[in-house]
């Protein structure tokens, strides 16, 4: 059996790949970037065990994505950061997505018991 730190992150994991496979390539322009913020971290709250969620979308990193003249581009990993905290059986567990080295990195930041 996995011990409570062990399914605190698989909670987490689950949580990311829900975050990012449900929202990768929704159109997102400047002017939609703080509703699509509230929309992704409220779904994901939505989650057993998931007590907060943050998502940032930069401003100037959909500016610069954008390349038609529709005024929107996809929404990708490049294009935001997120941090969540799970609470599972008295483990706190914390994560974070950010861009590294090119790639959105999802990480565990900390596991406390």
């Amino acid at each position: 059996m996995p011990t409570d730190a062990q399914q605190a992150c698989f909670e987490a994991g689950i949580k990311f790949g829900s975050l990012y496979h449900q929202f990768a390539g929704t159109p997102v322009s400047p002017a939609s970037t703080r509703s699509l913020e509230r929309a992704m971290a409220e779904a994901i709250e939505n989650q057993p065990f998931c007590e907060a969620v943050t998502v940032t979308i930069h401003d100037d990193r959909v500016r610069e994505a954008i390349d038609h003249e529709n005024g929107y581009t996809e929404l990708t990993g490049s294009l935001m950061d997120v941090t969540m905290r799970i609470d599972y059986e008295g483990v706190t567990v914390r994560t974070r997505m950010e861009m590294a080295d090119g790639y959105p990195l999802m990480t565990l930041v900390a596991v406390e018991e």
